[in-house]
C-alpha cells in the first residue's frame, strides 16, 4: 500500500490507469475565459493593500470568504498556510515592492497537515526515495496553536515592514465561518 493510501486509509487509492490528466480541458477553459477577458489593466499592486496567506486545500476559496474581487489582494497558498521562509519572501516582495500593509493568515478546521506528523510524513518519503525533504513538513495538531505560531513568525522576522496589521483566522470547512486567533 502506497504511503497516500495509508494516509488516506484507502487500500484502493487511484492508479495510474484511473487518473484522467485535466491540462487539455484548462487549456480549453482558458480559451472560453480569455474570449470574454475584462480585466485587462489591473495593476500589481493589491488595491486593498493586503496580503492574505492561506493553505492550500481546495475546500477553501479565498476570493468568495472574503468577499474579494480580482485585484483585491496578493494570495500566497501553501500546504497549511504556515509561514515559512518562502511565503516570509513572497510577503516581504508584497510589501516592500506592492505596497500592501496588512496580513491576514487563514488555516482552517480539517487540514491535511493534522493528518500527518513530521516523523511518519519523512519516514514515509525515506522508505519510498530513499532520501528526506531538505524542507520541514510543517505538520500540527492544532490550527488555532499554529496560526498563532505562523504570526509569532511573522513578528520576528526583520523583513517585514509592516507588523501592525497582521490578523490570524481559522475557516471552518463545515460551517463556511472564519474564526479570529489572537495572538498570546
Amino acid at each position: 500500500m502506497s504511503y497516500h493510501a495509508a494516509l488516506c486509509g484507502k487500500a484502493d487509492a487511484m492508479t495510474d490507469d484511473d487518473f484522467q490528466p485535466n491540462a487539455d480541458r484548462f487549456v480549453a477553459n482558458n480559451e472560453a475565459w480569455a474570449a470574454s477577458f475584462e480585466h485587462r489593466g489591473l495593476p500589481a499592486s493589491p488595491g486593498r493593500n493586503v496580503a492574505i496567506v492561506a493553505c492550500m486545500d481546495s475546500r477553501m476559496p479565498v476570493f468568495p470568504i472574503l468577499g474579494l474581487d480580482r485585484g483585491d489582494a496578493h494570495i500566497i497558498r501553501n500546504a497549511g498556510g504556515v509561514v515559512t521562509d518562502d511565503v516570509i519572501r513572497s510577503l516581504t516582495l508584497s510589501q516592500r515592492a506592492l505596497g500592501t500593509r496588512e496580513i491576514i493568515l487563514m488555516h482552517h478546521t480539517d487540514c491535511g497537515l493534522q493528518k500527518v506528523t513530521e516523523d511518519g510524513f519523512n519516514a514515509g518519503l525515506m522508505e519510498e526515495l530513499g532520501v528526506r525533504p531538505s524542507w520541514s513538513v510543517e505538520a500540527f495538531v492544532d490550527p488555532y496553536a499554529d496560526t498563532r505560531q505562523s504570526m509569532k513568525r511573522l513578528e520576528y522576522s526583520p523583513f517585514i515592514l509592516h507588523k501592525d496589521h497582521i490578523r490570524g483566522f481559522v475557516y471552518d470547512v463545515t460551517t463556511g465561518r472564519l474564526d479570529e486567533v489572537f495572538a498570546e
